[in-house]
């Protein structure tokens, strides 16, 4: 049997991994904090729990239109006139496998083979597969902490080919919690939509904004002073923009695999005809367990959430600091802290595998994001429980004083 060579040249997730080389220390008996993968430790909210179960006592999921059920499609598109002051067609929502499934629709609407796509380095990795696996080749531009670890409207235009036909931006960003300036974001989808090409933009962790109220005892340049706003309050780009949304992040729904992005009008047939081929529709339980996301309680719980996810950016920030383990770009959202590890003088797997096999804690090494200074980096979620983190906290202190 032979492999494509799109599967055998596919490089591994550190973040799962890392994940698995604890697994193995834990069936030993070792006590590991799992800071490595970015799953939020809080779950659904208690009226998403609450609506699946009701709905398990008239077991009935048939296949549902590709494009979603309409009465969640239009409960996207609600959430975004509340949340985000952007009135929106619920006829350009279309509900997914999860955001993966949002980028596999795209990448297959978007890209022929040899087409090239901008991405930034560092970003996540699995988003330039998804582009690969059409055909697309990537072309990973380096960014600078100066900018926030983002692309720039001046980068993206010295590095579109003859064949470029568009950008994908995550912002905020994994690994580096950062958010490109809205100006910025605006001048790189005019670029593209003068270049006849397109901008994806991956918003997954725009509504764990870590808000200006966070108190962090660190340089100024860790503060939080960014509004973060959705690329679709700008009307000027609605032809050529496709976002990417997910009920993972804000909403704690990982393993229900839910997601939607947000296409022009003139999309929405192309995708319906590719999700109808590509997976039929989205689960049906978790659509309808997901309409209760939209409920004052459940949204009253995860910005109950947010605020815990604030909370706990303090505590590592600070904890950092005094570690003297650098940020050198401040996180505006999501739960991650991007360290440069540079100081050390270990690469930034050395520094992963030596901290989790003397310390039993996991991070995930920066050459899981992209190729520029990767080894100077790792990557900290803090999507886990105050008391687990802090003892992690105290352990890789212990590993830094080590390392001295």
């Amino acid at each position: 049997m032979k492999f494509t060579s799109r599967a055998t040249a596919i490089s591994p997730f550190l973040a799962m991994a890392y994940g698995e080389k604890a697994t193995v220390l834990e069936e030993q008996g070792k006590d590991v904090i799992r800071l490595n993968l970015g799953e939020p430790d809080f779950g659904a909210p208690a009226a998403v729990l609450a609506a699946m179960k009701e709905s398990l006592d008239i077991p009935d999921f048939p296949y549902t239109s590709a494009l979603g059920i309409p009465e969640l499609r239009q409960s996207i598109a609600s959430f975004y006139e509340t949340q985000h002051e952007v009135k929106l067609s619920p006829s350009r929502v279309v509900v997914t496998a999860g955001a993966s499934g949002a980028l596999l629709l795209a990448s297959a609407a978007l890209v022929e083979p040899g087409d090239n796509v901008i991405l930034g380095d560092p970003s996540y990795p699995c988003n330039r597969r998804f582009l690969n696996a059409f055909g697309a080749e990537v072309t990973l531009v380096p960014t600078r902490s100066e900018d926030s670890f983002q692309l720039t409207a001046e980068s993206v235009a010295d590095n579109w080919k003859h064949n470029t036909k568009g950008v994908l931006i995550a912002t905020p960003a994994n690994p580096t919690g950062t958010a490109i300036e809205t100006d910025e974001l605006i001048k790189i989808g005019q670029y593209c939509k003068a270049k006849g090409g397109f901008l994806i933009v991956d918003e997954i962790y725009l509504d764990l904004a870590l808000s200006l109220d966070v108190q962090v005892d660190t340089d100024a340049s860790i503060s939080n002073d960014k509004k973060l706003q959705t690329v679709l309050a700008n009307a000027e780009l609605q032809d050529t923009v496709v976002v990417i949304n997910s009920f993972s992040k804000y909403f704690g729904m990982t393993g229900w695999r839910l997601g939607w992005c947000v296409v022009p009008e003139t999309m929405t047939s192309i995708v319906e005809k590719l999700a109808q081929n590509l997976f039929i529709c989205p689960s049906t339980l978790s659509q309808k367990a997901a309409l209760a996301c939209f409920t004052p309680d459940a949204l009253a719980q995860c910005e109950q959430n947010r605020n815990t996810l604030i909370e706990r950016s303090s505590l590592v920030f600070n904890a950092l600091k005094n570690m003297g383990l650098s940020l050198d770009a401040k996180p505006d959202g999501a739960f991650y802290a991007y360290i440069n590890i540079k100081h050390t003088g270990l690469s930034a797997i050395e520094f992963c595998d030596a901290l989790l096999s003397q310390y039993y804690v996991a991070l995930t090494p920066g050459n899981d994001f992209g190729e520029h200074n990767a080894d100077h980096y790792v990557r900290l979620s803090f999507a886990t429980n105050i008391e687990r983190l802090s003892e992690g906290l105290s352990r890789l202190a212990k590993f830094i004083e080590s390392l001295r």
